[in-house]
């Protein structure tokens, strides 16, 4: 089984179609880190695709955030205004679908997925001491996290904790597992990279062959910042999609 991993998507439906189309025929099943809404104006198309394609999604805090399951009152004003416009513009159907997402972490075969921490889903894991605060505390050998929308990760072993980097600027890269090593994966971000590279970002992971390959993939920024300004969202959420800042 050959998986597709996805994370903070936040309703870029011009990212997510560029990654679904670039990473065709590479993948057996798709699974989700959360943080489907929120940012970008497209909510419903992107749960609409969730719904149809994803086997298994654990929610973000803007999940959480843009169904009332939390409070807006952790929100800066720019994710606060996109939340509040987000929750006015989903369907009644799809709102009741975010609702329901679990929390994580979620098992799926021998590996988890999980949005923020395994202690707390709302936790950002940035640094190798935060990680290092948490590794006893992972349940499987490879975790997938999003939240920091960063591509990467950590490495875990004897010798401490690792950063991974992420996908080259002209290709994707590889990472071949130690299976006597724990590893937190993070695909990146689909809709709002913030690791200086606006392409959108996803993962590949091939358990058989114990294999991680990090990819990005080009989208229409320019058509994604259109629908982000016809909404009334804060312009700055248009202007960062160009940078991935």
């Amino acid at each position: 089984m050959r998986y597709l991993v996805l994370s903070d998507i936040h309703g870029n439906w011009e990212a997510l179609d560029a990654v679904a189309t670039q990473a065709r025929g590479a993948y057996d099943t798709v699974i989700c880190c959360g943080d489907l809404v929120g940012y970008c104006a497209d909510p419903n198309p992107v749960i609409d695709w969730v719904r149809a394609n994803v086997a298994v999604v654990v929610r973000g805090n803007h999940d959480k955030v843009c169904t009332g399951l939390d409070d807006l009152e952790w929100f800066n004003p720019v994710a606060r205004a996109a939340a509040e416009w987000t929750s006015r513009a989903l369907t009644p159907s799809n709102l009741k679908y975010l609702r329901e997402l679990p929390q994580g972490p979620a098992e799926v075969e021998s590996f988890q997925i999980l949005h923020g921490s395994p202690l707390d889903e709302d936790d950002y894991l940035m640094s190798t001491f935060e990680v290092s605060q948490i590794q006893n505390h992972l349940d499987k050998r490879i975790s997938f996290f999003g939240h920091t929308h960063l591509q990467g990760g950590f490495i875990c072993d004897w010798n401490g904790v690792r950063r991974i980097g992420g996908a080259l600027p002209n290709g994707g890269t590889v990472l071949d597992l130690d299976p006597d090593t724990w590893y937190l994966v993070n695909p990146g971000s689909v809709g709002q990279p913030r690791d200086g590279d606006p392409r959108a970002a996803y993962v590949l992971y091939d358990p058989d062959a114990r294999v991680v390959e990090y990819r990005r993939a080009q989208y229409d920024v320019s058509e994604a910042q259109r629908k982000i300004r016809a909404a009334g969202l804060p312009e700055i959420l248009a202007l960062r999609l160009e940078t991935g800042d």
